[in-house]
């Protein structure tokens, strides 16, 4: 039992110094979640997929920490590893669309050793370490399940279909100290330095996130009349939020990368309103690197605009039984043109995550129009000394922050959304934390994201 001497503040976040076995009690209490108790898809191992006793779960947890603090060859140690028969896996089958099982002759003991000596053996994008535990033999590894690395898109808000994995527990080794434990694809918990994170924090499942990406469709008709006659008849046939849902992927694709890439930055949605505003002389921005007013600011409405189309018009020649078609349509198709149209959004995705390289923010309208980078806050915005910080996804809760506690990054932000209050601002640190800040309730509000996929944690 931890008492609050054990409490720690680090950037205006209580926190607990949490171990393997803490995470492992979490993920006991979590495993039957409603979110995790079913999923279209999985494949079934019967009792295979059932969680481990504790004292099993503690062993596996606490030996994949372990051995996230070895180097193996001076490389860091990274692995995914599976907990489950290896009977469930096909020996015959393998990627891009199944899973591939490698059953060693010998089953061998199961430790941090040789989790750090099975690590460069097993690629973390490709394969997991195949773990059993038998009522008498105890744990032991039994060989290698072969994945392939489409998991990897779906990860990072591509479209190909990976490889359905069991409702077993998964462990994911990612760095010193930092291990997530999943059931089968879907995320229970992380530890990370000291903290339990879980995904049920992701301001990605809110209500006012994706109501901020809500006027795309509408945008994309204003500035594409011509495509408007084209398609307005297959538009029809569409989900209308399939636009909204691309649009955030892209901004998932866009955090994960700057998250990763170690330098940070920051982005700054604004509405369409100010875009003449803050292309001359303003109180709020200087942007050094403006991008001409022409086709290729606006080139992912144009390429989304296709996307559309090309979906509307795959499908059209498909009974959809008056089902809208929407994202399981777009991720199962198999149409050449799509994939092409999929690989240049998220090629686009990854150059707006190189913009933030340079200092300043890169700014944007809510419809992915890239108006510039290097945009410097003006110094002589107003900010207030204490901000809010969300305690939930919607910001129903909060508690109060000084921002004397945050960098300058974070403060440029707040002003700016102190003064813009439709405006939203990512601000993505280096060491990886990032947070959505906008104007709710009369005051400048912030959220922790503390994941957009999981190898962000």
């Amino acid at each position: 039992m931890k008492t609050p001497a054990d409490k720690l503040e680090l950037r205006g976040i209580d926190m607990w110094h949490a171990n393997a076995r803490d995470l492992a009690s979490y993920v006991t209490d979590h495993w039957d979640d409603a979110r995790l108790s079913e999923l279209s898809g999985a494949i079934d191992c019967g009792p295979g997929d059932s969680l481990p006793d504790q004292n099993t779960l503690d062993h596996l947890i606490s030996c994949c920490y372990q051995a996230s603090l070895m180097r193996e060859e001076d490389r860091p140690v990274r692995f995914r590893l599976i907990l489950g028969d290896p009977g469930c896996f096909d020996s015959n089958d393998g990627p891009p669309t199944g899973l591939y099982r490698l059953l060693f002759s010998e089953p061998q003991p199961f430790d941090e050793y040789k989790l750090q000596r099975l690590s460069p053996a097993t690629d973390f994008y490709r394969s997991l370490i195949g773990v059993r535990h038998g009522a008498h033999e105890g744990m032991q590894i039994w060989g290698i399940v072969h994945s392939g690395s489409r998991w990897v898109q779906n990860v990072y808000g591509g479209r190909k279909i990976a490889p359905p994995l069991p409702l077993s527990p998964v462990v994911y080794v990612t760095d010193p100290g930092r291990i997530t434990v999943c059931k089968g694809p879907l995320t229970i918990a992380t530890l990370n330095h000291g903290q339990i994170i879980s995904p049920t924090r992701e301001v990605f499942d809110s209500v006012w996130l994706p109501a901020s990406f809500a006027p795309i469709r509408s945008r994309l008709w204003e500035s594409h009349t011509a495509a408007k006659d084209a398609a307005e008849k297959s538009w029809a046939d569409l989900d209308p939020g399939i636009a909204r849902t691309i649009a955030q992927q892209v901004t998932r694709r866009i955090i994960s990368s700057v998250r990763n890439s170690g330098h940070g930055g920051t982005i700054l949605v604004i509405p369409p309103e100010m875009v003449e505003q803050v292309g001359g002389e303003n109180p709020y921005l200087n942007i050094e690197y403006r991008v001409t007013d022409e086709a290729t600011r606006k080139r992912f409405q144009t390429l989304l605009v296709d996307l559309l189309n090309t979906l509307a018009e795959a499908h059209g020649r498909k009974a959809n039984n008056g089902k809208p078609i929407g994202w399981d349509e777009y991720v199962a198709s198999n149409e050449e043109s799509l994939a092409l149209l999929d690989e240049a959004v998220f090629d686009l995705a990854h150059l707006f995550a190189d913009l933030t390289s340079v200092d300043g923010a890169v700014v944007f309208t809510e419809a992915f129009e890239l108006l510039g980078f290097g945009a410097m806050i003006s110094v002589g915005l107003k900010g207030e000394k204490t901000v809010a910080r969300a305690l939930d996804i919607e910001g129903f809760q909060t508690e109060p922050v000084h921002s004397g506690s945050f960098g300058a990054r974070h403060r440029s932000a707040f002003r700016f959304c102190n003064a813009v209050h439709e405006a939203i601002a990512i601000v993505v640190s280096q060491d990886r934390l990032v947070r959505f800040v906008k104007w709710k309730d009369g005051m400048v509000t912030y959220w922790d994201q503390f994941a957009t996929s999981i190898m962000d944690f």
